[in-house]
């Protein structure tokens, strides 16, 4: 534990005045190599708000490489420009209708804060509550209070993409007429559903028809890019993708030096060497080596050794944390099966490879990599093939598991119980 009565507010190496954030969707202090995305949703937001046709950007990425952060600024420069916006998170098991539902309200309440409800958003909160009506929806514990009649006939078909199509058409229609615009943003997008993500592309589809000021921006890991195609093939001429990956050596450098020297400190060459080889780029992973290198270190410059010790801690951290809250989410068997996959190491690997890891028959581990798909823990970057989306994460099961598991004891016990 860090003794704070031996520093003063003057010393430069303050754990108080430590500028690093480490967290999940903690905004860094730097955002390096970032601004091409952030430049081109903000180009795509102001292009909506004077109803130009835009391509709606759904960012792809790993575990750890800032989508959440990057998600919350936009919604930052949306608000900015004037946009009503809102920002939601997809889960496992949650219905899209609970998602969108509160958000929505909320967007075309806010459309007339100072004055009388125009008639179009008076109509798109009754084509709302229609929406809830037609798909018998329970929203359980949030109250939602909608004054005006349902609109019979529109959004209560109980079909989720006509009714959403129409929903999000009313919702453009209420912001063209008070000359607004509409930013609804969703992270975790690979937890939809195929039907809800196909049901969500055709609604912009028939707001981009339309040119009606209403924009989606999204986020997910990278088997977003297959499952929107899946869902509609026609998903490409309506999004981009683009692609937040590791940071390279100078982005990195400058999202540690950056912060610290805004503190009149700086990290040595080597040091700034050191933990780039540590956290390959990661942003996360920079934000908790800076971190701990920060409150290890006695003066400026942050050193070698300053970082040789960090890494112990960071590490240490990442397990018990970072690491630890997504292995104890999975089964006996499936963590076997991660195991395995970092036997091989890193990179993409055949599914015929880990299962002679595991020495099993290849189609006997099938659901298992499925799971872990739908857990969001791995993906396939090409068929048969599959990779972690955890960066680091066979490191960690190395740790956490040193040997590869006889697995085929378990598998035999588990077709004796059948």
């Amino acid at each position: 534990m860090i003794n704070l009565d031996k520093f003063s507010i003057f010393d430069n190496m303050n754990p108080i005045t430590n500028p690093f954030a480490p967290g999940a969707g903690n905004k860094p202090p730097s955002l390096a190599g970032r601004s091409d995305i952030l430049k081109n949703a903000e180009i795509a937001i102001k292009r909506i708000q004077q109803g130009k046709a835009e391509r709606s950007p759904f960012i792809v990425g790993l575990r750890g490489v800032g989508k959440t952060v990057l998600l919350v600024e936009i919604q930052r420069i949306a608000e900015n420009s004037g946009s009503q916006t809102v920002m939601i998170e997809a889960q496992e098991n949650a219905n899209i209708a609970h998602l969108l539902v509160p958000a929505l309200r909320k967007i075309l309440l806010s459309f007339d804060k100072t004055t009388k409800l125009g008639e179009k958003t008076k109509k798109a909160l009754r084509i709302l509550k229609s929406f809830l009506s037609g798909l018998k929806v329970s929203i359980g514990e949030i109250e939602i209070s909608i004054s005006e009649p349902a609109e019979i006939g529109v959004a209560d078909s109980g079909l989720l993409e006509s009714d959403l199509a129409d929903l999000f058409v009313a919702v453009g229609e209420a912001a063209q007429e008070t000359k607004s615009s509409a930013t609804i943003i969703i992270d975790e997008l690979q937890y939809l559903r195929e039907n809800e993500l196909g049901a969500l592309i055709m609604a912009i589809h028939k707001v981009s028809q339309k040119q009606l000021p209403v924009i989606l921006i999204g986020a997910g890991l990278p088997q977003l890019l297959g499952n929107t195609g899946k869902a509609k093939s026609y998903a490409e001429r309506l999004f981009v993708f683009p692609k937040a990956a590791a940071l390279n050596e100078f982005d990195s450098n400058i999202a540690l030096q950056e912060p610290v020297m805004n503190e009149n400190v700086t990290f040595t060459k080597e040091a700034l060497a050191e933990i780039y080889k540590q956290t390959k780029g990661y942003p996360y992973f920079l934000q908790e080596w800076g971190f701990q290198s920060w409150n290890i270190a006695k003066s400026s410059p942050i050193d070698i050794n300053n970082v040789y010790e960090a890494n112990r801690m960071a590490i240490s951290n990442l397990d018990e944390s970072f690491f630890r809250v997504r292995f104890d989410r999975l089964t006996p068997r499936e963590q076997d099966y991660l195991r395995a996959l970092a036997e091989l190491g890193n990179e993409p690997q055949r599914s015929g490879d880990i299962a002679a890891v595991l020495s099993v028959a290849t189609e006997s581990i099938s659901p298992l990599r499925a799971s872990l798909i739908t857990k969001g823990m791995i993906y396939s970057p090409r068929h048969g093939d599959t990779a972690f989306t955890v960066p680091l994460f066979d490191e960690f099961m190395k740790r956490i598991i040193p040997a590869v598991p006889t697995l085929p004891v378990r598998y035999k016990r588990k077709k004796q119980r059948n």
